[in-house]
């Protein structure tokens, strides 16, 4: 009996002992050997709503300027890119000008936008400023003149200058730092922001819907912390939005429904008050300049082409003394001005044209307003790279207009560090229509008359005319193959098919520059009652490229987008079209900085579909395209007029060569 209660209390003990946990309960990193402090801190709104954010203080900071990003896309994540000790890796990434910020000994603060990841609030996508669209009392201005007026009380290290800078949604939100900003807002750098949702950035391009951006809607939208994320189901996407019909079945299929920017989207497929009134462009026309701007625009933006440039229409003329909005154009896709900039695709610069920008025109202006000893910096009003010479420019104004006198292109050469500068007088632009001619030509001259009177094609909804080489793989940012480059792709795989037109110049013995937004003045008609154009200015290589045998008879656009036809007479109310009736289609594509080189020429594409980048159109008027059903999508015969009185032109912002 003895022996049994020992071994039933041994085994009762072995029972009741605990092995203890290793892991502390509350441990202290040393951080030995780090060069900056990290601090988290959730800095109180006016309505209570409290917002995550990360300051990251070098240890040498003493009276230093603050450089302000706030963001949708992850505070936390966007300031720790490694784990390391050392600035410039944790901040080698999106969305940080690494060297700007760490060679600047800037204080880096990046903060949650309200709703999104480590702040609380509600999330709205591009929160409207208060008013019709926003009862409340806060907006993104609000938010950022608390979050400023937090930061120059509470960080010891800085020296009470804040400049607010950031890509895409996160330069959205320097714009709306503008409007009644903090007196510690010393700078502003929006760099391809979101302006205008439907005339030209993400969401529609002069009313055709962008369903390839049902993936970012999905995954922005659906949780605080973008933890559902959009299923592939087929290798291509040009099959996966075929099949599903419309954008708006494909959301439905998706559960899209639950999310209340999409339903918006589907309310709002024309340009009402709900667009209009949260136009960027526009809000900030009627607002008093008080912040110097720098707005940074990419000549292939995939996403925001539209809003600088946009902005800068509205506000450059408030500038009286050329001192206070700068442009800066680019030749990049969205956000390349902080990575790699020698090449975009299969297009060579021969020169890091964004470190350019980051050391030469960035770092200057950025330091000029917020350093307390900066040197006055040499910052032109607008610094335009010229796509062709591949040169910098020094401009006073854009477009190169008839108050523009002079400018100066600098010209890096890769075999060295020397910038070579060269100073001219800057012609006029005119504008100069390059015509549509018969037998598939484009010249500055006017057509004839002539028995043919157009050039026609068949659009068939059932096989739309892909925006880029299939397989279209789903929209990423691994590499140039997928999503950043398409802008730039070989033209060629379009310009072969039976349903694009392509008109094309005699070889130019001289060259032809371009610096401005052309203008398409189309007629054409269509045996349907709604259409899509899509129009293409391109430059065509010669034959073969001596050292670049890539880019023999490569077709590189240098603008083109698309038209709904249903808001040819407006974009609020869309109207069907009369069949079969020569109609004028007029509208500007994106900006450009370019000149065609002697022995190239110049491609004019026509086209109805761009697909699955655009929705497609039924070619029947349906009261909302988003809901079209199968039976909707028909056929149709598009007619492009070539003659006198009916005569189809893209108006050149042409500029004298020197």
């Amino acid at each position: 009996m003895r022996v049994a209660a020992l071994i039933l209390a041994i085994a009762t003990h072995s029972f009741t002992q605990t092995l203890p946990s290793e892991t502390p309960k509350d441990f202290k990193p040393t951080n030995d050997g780090f060069e900056y402090v990290r601090r988290d801190v959730m800095i109180p709104m006016r309505d209570g709503i409290k917002l995550h954010t990360v300051i990251i203080v070098p240890k040498s900071a003493r009276n230093a300027p603050i450089l302000l990003t706030r963001t949708p896309y992850d505070a936390t994540a966007l300031t720790s890119h490694a784990n390391s000790s050392h600035l410039g890796p944790i901040l080698n990434g999106y969305d940080n000008a690494l060297e700007v910020i760490v060679e600047g000994g800037y204080i880096r603060v990046v903060q949650d936008v309200r709703g999104k990841y480590g702040s609380e609030g509600d999330y709205v996508m591009n929160r409207p400023l208060r008013g019709p669209l926003n009862p409340t009392k806060v907006d993104h201005a609000t938010d950022t003149y608390d979050t400023i007026d937090w930061l120059v009380k509470n960080i010891p290290e800085s020296n009470g200058k804040v400049g607010i800078l950031g890509i895409s949604y996160d330069g959205f939100l320097p714009l709306m730092a503008l409007v009644n900003p903090h007196p510690a807002l010393k700078v502003s750098v929006p760099m391809n922001p979101m302006v205008d949702g439907w005339m030209g950035d993400d969401w529609f391009h002069n009313g055709a819907f962008r369903q390839q951006n049902l993936p970012y809607i999905y995954e922005q939208v659906g949780s605080r912390s973008n933890e559902y994320k959009w299923w592939k189901t087929h290798a291509d996407d040009y099959d996966m939005y075929l099949q599903a019909g419309s954008a708006g079945e494909l959301g439905r299929r998706r559960g899209l429904e639950q999310i209340g920017f999409w339903k918006k989207l589907l309310e709002h497929p024309d340009y009402d008050a709900f667009w209009q009134a949260q136009a960027v462009d526009k809000l900030l026309a009627k607002e008093p300049l008080k912040v110097p701007v720098m707005l940074v625009h990419s000549l292939w933006d995939q996403e925001d082409i539209y809003g600088a440039i946009a902005v800068y229409n509205a506000i450059e003329s408030k500038d009286t003394t050329n001192d206070k909005v700068f442009l800066v154009m680019g030749p990049w896709h969205h956000g390349q001005e902080i990575a790699d900039g020698n090449k975009l695709g299969a297009i060579n610069f021969h020169s890091d044209t964004a470190l350019y920008f980051r050391q030469n025109i960035l770092r200057p202006f950025l330091d000029h307003y917020l350093q307390n000893d900066a040197p006055k910096m040499d910052v032109a009003p607008v610094s335009a790279f010229e796509t062709g010479t591949n040169v910098w420019q020094r401009l006073d104004s854009w477009p190169l207009s008839y108050n523009a006198t002079e400018f100066t292109e600098q010209i890096s050469r890769r075999a060295g560090s020397t910038i070579v500068s060269r100073t001219y007088r800057v012609p006029p632009h005119r504008p100069a229509p390059l015509y549509l001619n018969a037998n598939l030509k484009v010249s500055f001259k006017s057509p004839e008359p002539s028995e043919v009177k157009y050039e026609e094609y068949v659009s068939d909804p059932a096989k739309p005319v892909p925006f880029r080489a299939r397989p279209i793989s789903p929209t990423g940012y691994s590499s140039c193959a997928q999503w950043p480059c398409w802008l730039v792709d070989d033209q060629r795989e379009a310009s072969g098919r039976p349903d694009v037109l392509a008109f094309t110049s005699d070889v130019l013995t001289s060259a032809v520059k371009i610096g401005g937004q052309p203008v398409v003045n189309l007629f054409a008609s269509t045996s349907g009652t709604d259409s899509d154009w899509v129009v293409k200015v391109i430059d065509v290589y010669p034959d073969e490229v001596a050292g670049d045998a890539q880019m023999g008879g490569y077709q590189l656009a240098v603008s083109m987008d698309i038209f709904r036809g249903r808001y040819r007479e407006s974009f609020e109310t869309p109207k069907a079209i009369a069949a079969n009736e020569p109609l004028l289609y007029r509208w500007s594509l994106p900006t450009v900085n370019h000149v065609f080189l002697p022995g190239h020429r110049i491609m004019i594409q026509i086209q109805s579909s761009w697909f699955p980048l655009y929705d497609r159109n039924p070619q029947k008027f349906v009261p909302n395209i988003f809901w079209a059903k199968p039976g909707d999508f028909k056929k149709a015969t598009q007619r492009v007029y070539h003659t006198p009185g009916k005569a189809s032109f893209v108006e050149l912002p042409v500029v004298a060569t020197r």
